[in-house]
Order: C-alpha cells, then structure tokens, then sequence
C-alpha cells in the first residue's frame, strides 16, 4: 500500500514536471523559418516578424497553383479551436506580427504606436488586412474579431516568383512606405505613412538640446538648418537666437551668425538677416570653405546674385584658396556669364584636391563650352 503510495506520487511528479517544462530548442514546425524585416519611415521603426513557408511543401510536393485559394482559403474558415471565423496567420506558425514604434496611417486608417498580430482574409481580387491586439497568440486558432485595432482593404497583384513567403518594403520615402507580402506569383501590397515627420524630427532635437547636447552652440545651429529645411521658420528662428545670442552657450561667429540671418530672413525680418548676413561675412572666423558652402546654399536656393557676392568675396578675402575658383565658376555659371565661368573652373581644375572634385568639375567644364550651366 505505502509502495503504491509513492509511486503514485512519482508519477504524479513526473507529469507534473513535464507540463511544467519549458520548451527545447527544436527545428521551427514544417521546416518554416523565421524571418524578420526592419524599415524606417524617419524616425518611425516598423518590424515585421513571421515564419516564412516555401511553396513546396516540406515532402517535396510542388504546390504552385495551389497557394492561393486552396492552401489559403479564400474568406474565413473554421479552424476547431476558440475561432470559428478565422482570417489567415499572414504566414505560418505563430503570429506574424506588426510593431510600429510612433502612430501611423496605414491605406488611410489610423493605427496607434504598438505591436500587432498580423492576420489577413484573402480573396480572388480583394484582401483584408487586419491588425489585431494579440500578437502573442499562435496563428489564428484564437483569433478575437473584438480585439481588432484596425481592417483596412488592398488589391492583390502579380508578382515576381518567391519560393518563400516573404515581405518586403518595395517602396520608401521620407513619409512613407509601402509592405508587400509576396508568395509564389501573387503580392499584397499595402501603404503605411507618417503624418509630419518633421515634427517627430523637432521633438527628438528639442530632446536632445535639453541635455548635454545643448550646451554646444554648434547643435543648435544644426538644429536651425534643419527647422529652416522643414520649412518650420519660427523653430529655426528660436534655435537660432540660442546658438548666437543664449548668455549661457551662444557664440558670435559665421555659422551661428549665418543661421540667424537665414532663420531672420525665413520669418520675414529682411531687414535684421541683412544687418546680420552682414555681420557673419564680416566675422573673421569665416574662412574659405565657410563661405564657399555658404554661397553654394544661396545658389541652391535660387538667390544667384546673392551667391555670387558671396563667391566673389571670398576669392577677395582669400585669393587663390581652394574651392574658391570652383564657387566663382558656378556663380559665373549660375549668371549666364559661361567665359568668366569657364576660367575660373580649368583655374579649379589644377587645384583639385581629388578624383572626385576632378571628375565633377572635367563635367562642368564640357557643359560650359557647349554653352549649358555647369550647376544644370
């Protein structure tokens, strides 16, 4: 009796231990690997993580043809578990899921920071996409339609052959992206966009000049061109004061005094951004190449008159400098004066310190003597 006793309880151990056990490190079920793909949008991550099946199946069997609307069901299907109508997994295995570290609108929905589980209802010309709040379940035998964060509704598409399901971000700008998941000949294209990236962008300086960061007057003035890129002219206008004129960090010199007049300017104080352009030409920390990049700021901003006093003061103040013939070309070039122009980039030319300053200016060169703007 007290022999069956402990056995008994042996067993019970035993068993115990086993379902508390944790998971050995095993090949991924049906050979489907895990495969991960990272894009920023700006500041914005977005992570897309899933377990990747090949066409063929893991005995050899060819199943092209038979992807789409076989193997993956067109609409719904009951799965026998917790869902009765359950969407696609997106892949295989667990959840394929969808983090994005900042909102963002994907096809035109709002859809908060957060990490998703990724699930789609294909069709024969339209999909859903839906982007759940459990990410951590496996696949979609539990799937919950009550925890859906957002559906939004995408054509499909032929697509270059893919043995294996794969997503890949087939097209990236500055505020915006498009995912496509692609399998065997079919793609699933959809688009996530960042509403203002600049102001993300402004927010990360503005956290950044808070701290150690903002004791270096040289950050602000970047912090300045930046405002002044994103068109933000008031932004600018106060990093500006900061990296000239702040009693704790502000230096007077050409960068900060250049960036103040620009920030000026950009805010509609023309007559302060002369008083002050004037002073940061002036300022004896402006060397060659300051005013050469300068002067090459103005010019791409189209203020060609302004660009070349610019240039021209600096072969003035620091005669036979380099790049100084190389900004007298281009702002000659800029004003239509192809002869002064053409002097002054084969004078470059001898000075160029590189292969690449050489091969841009032998360039400019050949379009000055068939009679086109080197800057074109």
């Amino acid at each position: 009796m007290r022999r069956s006793l402990f056995a008994a309880l042996a067993i019970a151990v035993l068993f115990s231990s086993i379902a508390g056990a944790q998971n050995i490190t095993t090949p991924p079920s049906g050979e489907n690997q895990k495969s991960s793909v990272t894009q920023h949008i700006g500041l914005v991550k977005v992570t897309i993580n899933y377990s990747s099946p090949d066409v063929h199946a893991p005995n050899g069997e060819d199943r092209r043809g038979r992807i789409w609307g076989t193997l993956v069901k067109y609409g719904t299907e009951d799965l026998g578990f917790g869902c009765k109508e359950c969407p696609w997994r997106a892949g295989a295995n667990e959840n394929t899921t969808f983090a994005v570290s900042h909102d963002v609108i994907v096809e035109g929905q709002p859809l908060p920071a957060g990490k998703y589980g990724l699930h789609m209802i294909a069709g024969a010309s339209e999909w859903t996409i839906i982007f759940n709040k459990d990410a951590d379940a496996w696949g979609s035998y539990y799937y919950d339609a009550a925890k859906d964060a957002l559906r939004v509704k995408v054509k499909p598409a032929k697509s270059e052959y893919h043995e294996w399901l794969t997503y890949d971000f087939t097209d990236r700008r500055p505020d915006r992206a498009t995912v496509a998941l692609k399998w065997e000949d079919l793609q699933v294209p959809f688009t996530i966009t960042v509403d203002n990236p600049a102001d993300l962008y402004l927010a990360g300086i503005r956290e950044d000049l808070r701290g150690r960061l903002g004791f270096n007057a040289d950050n602000w003035v970047a912090a300045t061109r930046y405002a002044l890129q994103a068109k933000r002219p008031n932004d600018a206008l106060e990093f500006a004061q900061y990296a000239a004129n702040n009693p704790a960090i502000g230096v007077q010199n050409f960068r900060t005094l250049s960036a103040l007049a620009d920030a000026q300017e950009a805010t509609g104080k023309s007559a302060d951004a002369k008083a002050t352009r004037d002073k940061a030409l002036a300022h004896h920390s402006a060397g060659p190449i300051d005013l050469h990049q300068y002067g090459r700021t103005l010019l791409n901003a189209g203020k060609k008159e302004e660009a070349l006093k610019v240039f021209e003061l600096n072969a003035k103040r620091h005669p036979n400098a380099w790049p100084v013939h190389v900004g007298l070309a281009r702002g000659y070039s800029a004003a239509g004066r192809y002869k002064e122009a053409l002097k002054h980039a084969k004078l470059a030319l001898a000075q160029a310190p590189d292969e690449q300053n050489k091969k841009s200016l032998e360039d400019g060169i050949r379009k000055l003597e068939s009679g086109k703007d080197m800057n074109s």
